[in-house]
């Protein structure tokens, strides 16, 4: 029985810093409010000519790096996105073009802010039963393309970035062994209208119209996700760790997705996880959905805040409702 391990991580943020300061401006709020509500001081934003997958490519060879691996050890790609370069091909396809790769399975996923925990869990069904040994799984996200600038609920919260990590399966040494100890995912649809983009697909294909009552655009009932955010994150959590009998002081770095800083806080304070063992970029890269996690985890990794046989905890939730929870002995 086969068990996966990441083997290394990576990700990519774009040049460009936006400040508080310049989403500020055309919604006639403070600066200073945007950090006191959100916990975000600056997020980057893609340059023109770039695209998801630019950005997805540039984390993954990181991740191959560190993960001492080349194009050609890679058996799979798996590419979370809600920002693809376009409604088809593949977001992965271009991603294995780019990286060289063999002729190798090459699809996206596409969950929303869950969405990298939803594809390590393709991964980990991909490696245990045998389909794959490799796979690269990486999330990436231009989120500035669907912003309405005068919408302030969330103008002021996304930012671009991607996040990747390489997973290989070794031999399962139980509960005390490193490696992925299990990924649990929920969704909800009844819940789909809190965040989305209501036009652009086959059900409000793009038309004059459309463009016009701005449909393109993404639109978020901050206040209802917010509440509703926290308490499946929580209530996840637990189960989780129920499940596996691990109690929330095991827990060596906790590493959710960085939607907001208050969800982020509320979170740890009804968990009882303290500052020093909950991962925070998201005062650095705001909201950069999917690649959130991903992201965050990396800059855990290369900031020492992650040893061998930690215990990680991952949570994610976004648009769906979707919501994911992994647990890791890294």
């Amino acid at each position: 029985m086969k068990r996966m391990r990441v083997l290394g991580t990576g990700s990519y943020l774009p040049e460009r810093i936006v400040s508080n300061r310049e989403v500020a401006g055309p919604l006639g709020i403070a600066p200073e409010a945007i950090e006191r509500l959100t916990g975000i001081r600056e997020r980057r934003w893609a340059a023109e000519s770039q695209a998801s997958s630019d950005l997805a490519i540039e984390a993954s060879r990181q991740a191959l790096q560190t993960a001492g691996c080349g194009a050609g050890d890679v058996d799979a790609i798996i590419v979370s996105t809600t920002s693809p370069d376009s409604a088809f091909p593949s977001t992965a396809c271009f991603v294995q073009r780019g990286l060289g790769c063999r002729g190798v399975a090459a699809f996206d996923v596409s969950a929303s802010c869950s969405g990298f925990l939803y594809g390590l869990s393709m991964a980990n069904a991909m490696i245990v039963s045998g389909q794959a040994e490799t796979c690269l799984v990486t999330a990436a996200e231009v989120k500035s393309r669907f912003l309405d600038p005068a919408d302030a609920s969330t103008a002021v919260l996304f930012g671009d970035g991607a996040g990747a990590v390489v997973v290989r399966g070794e031999p399962d040494r139980g509960l005390n062994g490193r490696g992925v100890l299990g990924i649990r995912l929920h969704s909800d649809g009844s819940k789909h209208d809190l965040i989305r983009v209501p036009a652009g697909g086959s059900r409000a294909p793009a038309s004059v119209d459309t463009v016009a009552r701005r449909d393109h655009v993404l639109r978020m009932q901050g206040a209802s996700l917010f509440r509703i955010a926290v308490r499946r994150v929580e209530q996840a959590v637990l189960e989780m760790l129920n499940e596996f009998g691990v109690q929330v002081d095991e827990l060596n770095q906790v590493v959710l997705h960085q939607a907001n800083g208050r969800i982020l806080s509320n979170v740890a304070d009804r968990l009882g996880i303290p500052a020093e063992r909950l991962t925070a970029v998201i005062d650095r890269y705001g909201n950069t959905s999917s690649a959130s996690l991903p992201i965050a985890l990396d800059a855990a990794v290369r900031a020492g805040q992650v040893r061998p046989d930690d215990m990680m905890l991952l949570g994610s939730v976004g648009g769906g409702l979707t919501w994911a929870t992994g647990l890791v002995r890294w």
